[in-house]
């Protein structure tokens, strides 16, 4: 069945989510502070594993090579200026916002939300288990994605709170139309564009830590279509 990967990661997002409410309740101010400081360095060097296996290459020599710059620098300046331009970062905000007035939660169900939501979908499992479950009908690699992501939504969950669960919804609809839209993306979503999309990624994951850690606020959100640069480039390169 397409997109049962998608399905299974949408189910697990919310049971992982559900089960941390629950720790939520019995974790004290001061353990909640070392959960979240924990779980913001975590986020920190998965992002920076990600970004330098994404960005250096072993040469023939057995050397180091780095890859990719020029595209990592102008995707996300470019990137930076449409998102600031659309003021995604505001219009997230604002969404959580909506939806912690019509569910009647208290705390705060932005944060969470859009925290949750962005370490989900911007990961390179994201785009290739989506292409994977469309092409080829294989959802293994979302399968895995499942279980990281219910473990993740537990910690989540017991510091930022019910706007975690309602992240899935946000894996649904991207992963959901990346599957959909499989046939008409695998020409321009080469492996090289996969992994410039990735390296785009992975800093944003660490953008996040840092935003967790709260060392500076980042506006990752406004930083969003920098991810989608590379591809961009892709389909005019495929076109003309």
């Amino acid at each position: 069945m397409i997109g049962i990967g998608t399905i299974v990661n949408f189910i697990a997002i919310i049971l992982g989510g559900f089960l941390g409410l629950g720790l939520k309740t019995g974790l004290s101010s001061r353990f909640k502070q070392i959960v979240m400081q924990s779980l913001g360095l975590a986020v920190l060097f998965i992002g920076v594993s990600g970004t330098i296996q994404s960005m250096f290459k072993i040469t023939e020599s057995n050397g180091i090579d780095r890859q990719y710059i020029m595209t990592m620098i102008l995707s996300l300046v470019i990137g930076g200026i449409l998102g600031e331009w659309i003021n995604i970062e505001l219009k997230l905000d604002n969404l959580g916002l909506f939806l912690q007035k019509k569910i009647g939660t208290v705390g705060d169900f932005a944060k969470g939300f859009v925290t949750a939501s962005l370490v989900y979908c911007i990961g390179a499992m994201a785009i290739v288990g989506a292409l994977e479950d469309g092409l080829l009908r294989n959802p293994n690699t979302l399968f895995a994605k499942s279980i990281l992501d219910g473990i993740s939504a537990v910690i989540f969950s017991s510091t930022l709170g019910i706007g975690v669960v309602f992240s899935s919804v946000s894996v649904l609809i991207y992963q959901g139309g990346i599957t959909l839209l499989a046939g008409t993306l695998e020409p321009i979503l080469t492996d090289v564009v996969i992994q410039q999309m990735s390296l785009i990624g992975n800093i944003l994951i660490f953008a996040i830590g840092i935003n967790i850690l709260e060392i500076k606020k980042i506006k990752v959100g406004n930083l969003l279509p920098a991810i989608f640069i590379p591809m961009i480039v892709a389909l005019f390169e495929l076109l003309f």
